[in-house]
């Protein structure tokens, strides 16, 4: 009996381990999240608001430059995560977050300064409901994945050939259709970011577990700026 009490005793105060470990691993996913993006709206607003600054950098060729460096770093961040440390990924993903303020800069020219802070609120606020259920939630979302990946990739093909045709129209079903994407994603992504905790607290390789949360902060920040992009189009007031 007193062997059976120690050993219960050792599994409850592993058990109490892990969970301090998921808090701070998910805190650091967040954390790093919310440096990127006041990087990137810091960025955005520097640039945005730069009136010599935005005619160099959306004129001609340039500006598809400034459009798809960010898709193209994403890329480039999913192939090297492997061979970088987890100070080189973190910084990556800084400098990425910078370019993505760049690469949006154009809405503070386009669209109000208030419309774009009252947007960000709605945002924060959804993001935040729907982050909070992801991670709660006891019902297995998993299998939302492979439907969310094949809606991704339609609404990115639709968005690349809506760039050379204009249709407002187009446009305007792609936001609400990215809304619900990005929606769905992020509630599907945080508890994706706890199950994977979970299941390689055991083997204590601090060094992955540290990547793992940058790349789970990447994975919401994109979720966060494709909503806040999708809903600033609905719902923005323009200059």
């Amino acid at each position: 009996m007193a062997e059976f009490d120690t050993i219960r005793a050792g599994g409850a105060a592993r058990s109490a381990e892990i969970d301090a470990g998921l808090r701070a691993h998910m805190n650091k996913v967040y954390s790093t999240m919310s440096v990127g993006l006041l990087l990137t709206f810091a960025a955005a607003w520097a640039i945005g608001n730069n009136a010599a600054m935005m005619n160099t950098l959306f004129t001609g060729f340039t500006r598809y430059i400034v459009m798809f460096a960010p898709l193209i770093m994403v890329f480039a961040f999913g192939a090297a995560i492997n061979r970088l440390s987890a100070a080189g990924a973190q910084l990556f993903f800084y400098v990425f977050s910078a370019v993505m303020g760049v690469s949006i800069s154009y809405i503070f020219v386009i669209f109000t300064d208030f419309s774009i802070a009252q947007v960000f609120l709605v945002t924060s606020i959804s993001f935040a409901g729907l982050s909070l259920w992801g991670y709660t939630t006891k019902k297995d979302i998993s299998g939302w994945g492979s439907f969310l990946i094949m809606g991704l990739i339609g609404l990115i093909v639709a968005s690349v050939i809506n760039i050379f045709l204009g249709s407002p129209a187009i446009m305007f079903a792609i936001s609400i259709i990215g809304v619900l994407i990005f929606a769905g994603l992020t509630a599907y992504d945080t508890q994706n970011i706890k199950n994977t905790y979970l299941a390689h607290a055991h083997h204590g390789d601090s060094e992955w577990l540290s990547k793992s949360a940058i790349m789970g902060a990447l994975g919401l920040y994109l979720n966060f700026i494709n909503m806040f992009m999708m809903l600033l189009n609905l719902l923005g007031s323009r200059e």
